[in-house]
């Protein structure tokens, strides 16, 4: 229905609606033409604007009985919203699910940055903060982006870096905001959890070795102790008539003497 020259052209058409909770409607239905804005409709006054004069003719032809402009506002004000309810009612599971965000607060060693870690939360939109004696911080602080979990959810981490004789002097706190909390989520910096793995792992495998290695020196001191023990018994003295004795190992495979 658009007024076009001869030769090869393209035209683009784009609309949409709009219903609010207080029941107010908008659409909107406009035209492009060869990549640029060509015709849009007024739904306020049932007319439609040229965005240049090669839109005139177009504009003057659809508005000589004026059907074009109501058929348009009948279906944005009534079919299109009614597809939209639908859209919504569909997708309601997806639209309006809430799954709170698991937040922990940890350090990898005692010098390191303090990390608050928001995990499992769906809507996308949370809000991390940080706060030093109950005064809000923005130094010293990295928020990172938001990235997805496998299972459809989201996650969200901020840093802060302070020194380890701030964090003990002061009161410092990562406060969590989603619209699946009923309220705030507070965490003491505190009550943080201090990771250093390596070092306490390193520690524990040091001490079993040793306590092995403790029980294999005494293991093979009892043996070689028990060993020269059952040595020396078999040399013990053996009593002769004449007064003499011998050990029993000296005489093996001789005559007694009498």
């Amino acid at each position: 229905h658009v007024c076009v020259s001869a030769g090869v052209h393209t035209v683009q058409l784009m609309y949409g609606c709009e219903l609010h909770d207080d029941g107010t409607k908008r659409g909107y239905r406009q035209y492009g033409y060869d990549g640029e804005d060509f015709i849009s409709l007024d739904l306020n006054t049932l007319t439609w604007t040229a965005a240049n004069d090669k839109a005139v003719i177009t504009k003057n032809k659809w508005e000589a009985t004026g059907t074009n402009a109501h058929q348009r506002k009948a279906y944005l004000e009534n079919t299109c919203i009614e597809w939209l309810q639908k859209y919504v009612a569909y997708g309601r599971d997806t639209l309006e699910r809430k799954d709170t965000p698991e937040v922990t607060l940890f350090q990898k060693d005692s010098s390191s940055p303090a990390v608050c870690h928001a995990t499992g939360f769906f809507p996308r939109g949370v809000e991390i903060s940080w706060q030093k004696n109950g005064v809000d911080l923005h130094e010293n602080v990295e928020l990172r982006e938001t990235s997805p979990n496998q299972n459809g959810t989201f996650q969200k981490r901020s840093v802060l870096t302070v020194s380890p004789e701030e964090l003990d002097k002061n009161e410092y706190t990562c406060v969590v905001q989603h619209s699946g909390l009923k309220k705030d989520l507070v965490l003491r910096v505190a009550d943080r959890r201090v990771l250093n793995t390596g070092g306490a792992l390193v520690g524990v495998i040091v001490g079993i070795l040793v306590a092995v290695l403790l029980l294999v020196l005494i293991g093979v001191g009892f043996f070689i102790w028990r060993k020269r023990n059952e040595k020396s018994s078999d040399f013990r003295p053996v009593a002769r008539s004449d007064g003499e004795s011998s050990s029993t190992s000296s005489n093996e495979g001789q005559p007694a003497k009498c």
